[in-house]
């Protein structure tokens, strides 16, 4: 998997900033286009705001699972949909901007794993390393590795996996297919004082 710099990661989170910034007709700031945003790449973008109780819930999370477009054009559009489209909440609105977090994370590519039944599924997964995509029939759902950090043990992460895939908690079936990736996050700093309605964002 190729690794990208803290700086690289940096022009990222501008550059989704500048995405959702644009959609409410804001200013964008002025920033470089490097080659390797034009490398293919999958990208998931994940919105978060600090609740009352400060503490950090999610907004939105959309993203790709393999990489069919170039990297900024994967990460401006998923930006969007992490935005408007994610089904479990309404669209972000330009009162909320200022105060949503962005978080990038650079997928590599899946590898299938090659199990025997659910135990030892469960026996190959690395916590906070792997990212999961399950696949059975039309269902089909993926975690980050960020989510090892809510569901610590694999047997419950497996679960609600499948819960998200629109199966029970309990289900297993032979022909279940499991594949893992990796990724790379980047997770935007000091966000509340970035941009404010009617403001130059920085």
């Amino acid at each position: 998997m190729k690794t990208h710099s803290t700086e690289q990661g940096r022009l990222l989170i501008a550059l989704a900033r500048n995405a959702l910034a644009a959609e409410f007709g804001e200013p964008c700031i002025a920033l470089p286009h490097p080659d390797w945003l034009d490398e293919p790449g999958a990208v998931f973008v994940t919105l978060t705001q600090r609740d009352e109780n400060g503490q950090s819930q999610l907004r939105g999370c959309i993203g790709s699972l393999s990489a069919q477009r170039p990297l900024l054009a994967d990460l401006q559009a998923n930006a969007r949909a992490a935005a408007f489209q994610d089904p479990r909440f309404p669209p972000l609105n330009l009162k909320e901007l200022a105060a949503t977090q962005i978080e990038v994370s650079i997928l590599s590519s899946a590898e299938p794993m090659i199990f025997g039944n659910e135990a030892d599924a469960l026996s190959q997964l690395r916590p906070n390393i792997d990212g999961v995509i399950l696949e059975y029939g039309r269902h089909r759902a993926t975690f980050l590795p960020q989510v090892w950090e809510q569901l610590p043990e694999p047997r419950q992460f497996m679960a609600h996996l499948k819960q998200k895939a629109g199966l029970t908690a309990d289900f297993w079936a032979n022909d279940l297919r499991l594949s893992r990736y990796r990724v790379e996050k980047f997770k935007e700093e000091n966000h509340e004082h970035r941009h404010q309605p009617g403001a130059h964002p920085a």
